[in-house]
């Protein structure tokens, strides 16, 4: 089943109707138990969390640090796959209406198929993929046709390495939003935002892009994610939500009490 190419991706509504303090929220799909991921979902929606980024995990997540590492071993462990995730997801629509993320490295992507997985997608309603590891040159030259095909918006990332003409090049190619990583660090090293480069921030901010910007990596209370959003339309956080649910297994509880912190006085 393909999208109407002219439907409005529900990531572009979001930015479009929201210009600040955006909440996203990162959690490995398959845990804390692998039929977790729906009440997750639903239940960060009910509390206001404005898009959801789901984690396929992997054997090998290089880029993670070691709460989101863990919880993707324990997922694997659990039985979470690809199939089983699309599997699980058929019926979201049904219950959740904010923009949904698929978010991992693009090895278990290649191996189920990149156009059979933007098929999946749309027939899910998935809104984006953030695939970290595959090059903005192999994208254009061999997948953006089927990205496109499904209006899937593919998610690219800069960080503060990350050169000025490279930042307009991934600008022009970028739908949705940018992911701003702030820092080259791995996810959840414990560090506040204020640690990270300032000048960096200020830099991006003064570029005037064209695409709405999210930072990300080192996001992990109230502090952190209203500094964050000083300089950007929102944050995303997960090594400190992924840890939340593994202390409290009351996920109803345990969610509601995380969005709650992250978003008071804001």
């Amino acid at each position: 089943m393909k999208k109407n190419e002219n439907m409005k991706n529900r990531i572009n509504k979001l930015f479009n109707n929201k210009k600040e303090n955006i909440l996203s929220v990162y959690f490995t799909a398959g845990f804390p138990n692998l039929n977790d991921t729906v009440e997750i979902i639903q239940q960060l929606e009910k509390n206001g969390v404005d898009l959801v980024e789901i984690g396929i995990p992997f054997s090998d997540p290089t880029a993670d640090g070691p709460i989101i590492q863990k919880s993707s071993e324990a997922a694997l462990i659990n039985g979470m796959s690809l199939n089983l995730l699309f599997e699980q997801l058929k019926t979201i629509r049904e219950s959740v209406n904010i923009p949904l993320i698929l978010m991992g490295y693009f090895n278990p992507v290649f191996q189920f198929g990149v156009e059979r997985f933007c098929q999946k997608c749309a027939e899910v309603g998935i809104d984006g993929a953030i695939l970290p590891d595959l090059p903005l040159h192999e994208f254009d030259n061999e997948y953006k046709s089927f990205f496109k095909e499904y209006n899937l918006h593919n998610i690219l990332l800069i960080t503060p390495q990350t050169s000025e003409s490279r930042i307009n090049q991934i600008d022009a190619a970028s739908e949705g939003f940018i992911y701003m990583v702030s820092s080259s660090s791995t996810t959840g090293t414990g560090k506040k935002v204020e640690d990270f480069q300032q000048d960096y921030f200020e830099r991006i901010k003064q570029m005037n892009m064209k695409n709405p910007r999210l930072i990300g990596f080192g996001i992990s209370d109230n502090a952190t994610f209203k500094n964050a959003c000083k300089y950007a339309e929102g944050a995303i956080i997960g090594s400190a939500f992924v840890k939340s649910l593994s202390a409290n297994p009351n996920l109803k509880e345990s969610i509601a009490q995380f969005v709650k912190n992250i978003q008071k006085n804001t």
